[in-house]
This record gives structure tokens, sequence and C-alpha cells, in this order.
């Protein structure tokens, strides 16, 4: 077994661990995002988007805080599996108050939430078609605080601060990552 799990590998894993459709279609949306992070920031993206498709694996059994993502991560940590990994899942998760001290952990914190606003957007257009999400269409929508009140715009802005990236360039960032796999998305 290598170090870090390959694409397939981790969707053993994700499959293994949970059959929710929608959070599955999550850890796509995020491992798309990832990609396209690596590939901006010169990570490498089969990893990145590894920590994308996996950050929430556990979820489906632990939706806990005090569990979730931390099940998982001692998990991948009995198999061997690198520390970038699982300090890289961790990252995702605010209460796990782990240093973002790198791009991928960055990256990770930054898009997760957006992913959750940008499909909630979608599902607002008539069509329900990510192709007709727009910029403009998601900083509408992110200035009504009632609109898909659970995303933590904080955590957004923030992460796209740590990037460095302004925050509309962020939300075309992932907004681009996710249209580029909308049947897998299903929107």
């Amino acid at each position: 077994m290598s170090n870090w799990p390959q694409r397939d590998e981790a969707q053993s894993i994700l499959d293994e661990w949970g059959s929710n459709k929608n959070l599955k279609k999550h850890a796509y949306a995020v491992e798309a995002a990832m990609r396209a992070y690596a590939a901006k920031l010169g990570g490498d993206p089969e990893k990145w988007g590894v920590v994308g498709l996996l950050h929430d694996f556990d979820y489906e059994r632990y939706p806990d805080l005090k569990d979730h993502p931390f099940k998982g991560v001692a998990y991948l940590k009995e198999k061997g599996y690198a520390d970038e990994l699982t300090e890289g899942i961790l990252a995702h998760a605010e209460h796990a108050n782990v240093q973002r001290d790198t791009d991928l952990k960055k990256a990770i914190f930054a898009v997760d939430e957006l992913t959750g606003l940008i499909v909630a957007v979608a599902l607002t257009r008539p069509s329900k078609k990510i192709a007709d999400v727009t910029v403009e269409s998601i900083m509408k929508k992110w200035k009504e605080k009632s609109f898909a009140a659970g995303v933590n715009r904080k955590m957004i802005e923030t992460g796209a601060e740590e990037l460095g990236v302004p925050i509309k360039e962020h939300v075309e960032i992932v907004l681009k990552a996710m249209q580029g796999i909308s049947a897998k998305l299903g929107l």
C-alpha cells in the first residue's frame, strides 16, 4: 500500500464508509476544487484531489463534531497513510484547530463551504444546472444571509485571504471546477 492513496483507493474508502449520494457529490465537488487549486498553486492535483475526496468520508458514520473528522483520520493513520493527507483532512474542520501552514491546508479550508453555496445557488436556477450559475449570481446570494444560512461565509473569506486570492476570483475558480464535473454532480 502506498503512503498516499491513489484516486481509486480513495473512492473505495469513500464507498466503504458511506452511501449518502449527496455527501459523495459534495466530496466530488471539493475534489474538483482542490484539483483546480493544485493546478493554480503548483501542488500535486492527484494528492490534493484525494484530500478533497476524503475530507468528509467519515461524516455519515460520525456526524458529531467531537468525532468528525477525527475518526476518519485515525483510520487513515492506522492504514499508514501520509501525515500530509491526514493533516489536510483535519484542516478543513475549523474545530480541529489545525494550523493552516501549507497551500493544501489553506485550499481545503477555503473550498469546502463554498462548494455548498454554489450548489445551493445552482438549485435556485430554473434549469437547476450549474452551467447557468455565474460568479455574479453567487455574489448576489452571498449577501443574503438567510440564503444557505448554514454556509459559513467567514470560513470562505478567511480561506481566500489565506490563499491570497480575492473572493470573486476564489468563487470563479471553484465554480469553474464544479462546472467541469456537472454530470457527476447531477447539476
